[in-house]
C-alpha cells in the first residue's frame, strides 16, 4: 500500500507548503498529495477558499491578487507555494497527486505537468490529476491522453466506480466513511487503482489494509509507513 503525505506532512507542518513537502520527501514517502487553485493564471497551493482557514490572511481566495496572496503568512512563516515551487522540490523523488479545486484550469495544469516531465525530473506515472470536477478530468484525458487521472467521490454510487471506468481514470480516490469491500472488489474488476482519503488512525490504516487499498492520503505519514513496512 503507498503511503502519500497529504498537503505534505501536513500533520507535522503547515499544510501545502514547501517546509511540510521537504519533511514528506524526508520521511520517503511513496507519494504527496497537494491542492490547487488557479488565480491571475498563477497555479497556487492551497486547499481552503477562504484564507483565514490556513494564513494570517482574511476573506475568500478570489478577492485577493497573485502577488497579495503571495505575501500572506501560510504558517511558521511559509508562503503559499506555486506549483511549480513544489514540483521543482520533489524533483521527481516521488509521486504527486495534484487535485485540482475550484476556478483551475486543467489546460494550465497539463502545462505544467509536461514541464516538470521536460525538467523536474518526473515521469509521467509519478504524476497524477485528481479533482471531485469530473468533467475536468475528462477534459483532461481529451487534451493529454497519458495523463493519469485520480476521480474523487465522496459517496458510495449505485454502479460503485462505473463513472470513474467511464473516464479512463488510473485510480478512483474515496472518502474513508465510504469506502465498502463491495466498491473495492469493483473498483479492482474494473482494472482501477483505489486510493482512499485520509487515514490519520493506526486502527484505520489497518482497516486499509485488510480492504486492500492500494494507497492512503495521512497527515502522518510515519504512522502508515510503520504498518506497511510490515506487509
Amino acid at each position: 500500500m503507498w503511503v502519500f503525505a497529504h498537503r505534505g506532512a501536513s500533520g507535522h507542518a503547515p499544510e501545502n507548503t514547501l517546509k511540510a513537502i521537504a519533511l514528506a520527501i524526508e520521511m520517503q514517502c511513496d507519494g504527496i498529495e497537494i491542492d490547487i487553485h488557479e488565480i491571475d493564471g498563477e497555479l497556487i497551493v492551497i486547499h481552503d477558499t477562504w484564507l483565514q482557514k490556513t494564513t494570517n490572511g482574511q476573506g475568500h481566495i478570489r478577492s485577493l491578487s497573485f502577488a497579495q496572496i503571495r505575501a500572506l503568512d501560510a504558517g511558521q512563516g511559509e508562503v503559499i507555494p506555486t506549483l511549480r515551487e513544489v514540483l521543482a522540490l520533489v524533483n521527481g523523488q516521488c509521486k504527486v497527486n495534484i487535485e485540482v479545486k475550484s476556478w483551475a484550469t486543467e489546460r494550465r495544469v497539463l502545462t505544467e505537468i509536461d514541464y516538470a516531465i521536460a525538467h523536474l525530473g518526473f515521469h509521467n506515472e509519478q504524476l497524477i490529476l485528481s479533482s471531485f470536477n469530473h468533467h475536468i478530468l475528462r477534459a483532461a484525458k481529451k487534451q493529454r491522453p497519458q495523463t493519469l487521472i485520480g476521480a474523487l467521490t465522496a459517496s458510495v454510487p449505485i454502479n460503485y466506480c462505473a463513472f470513474a471506468q467511464e473516464l479512463d481514470a488510473y485510480s478512483v480516490h474515496c472518502d474513508i466513511d465510504f469506502i465498502p469491500l463491495e466498491m473495492v472488489e469493483d473498483a479492482h474488476a474494473r482494472g482501477l487503482k483505489v486510493f482512499v482519503y485520509t487515514a490519520n488512525e493506526i486502527s484505520d490504516i489497518e482497516d486499509m489494509l485488510l480492504l486492500g487499498i492500494d494507497a492512503v492520503f495521512t497527515n502522518y505519514p510515519t504512522r502508515a509507513m510503520s504498518k506497511t513496512a510490515h506487509q
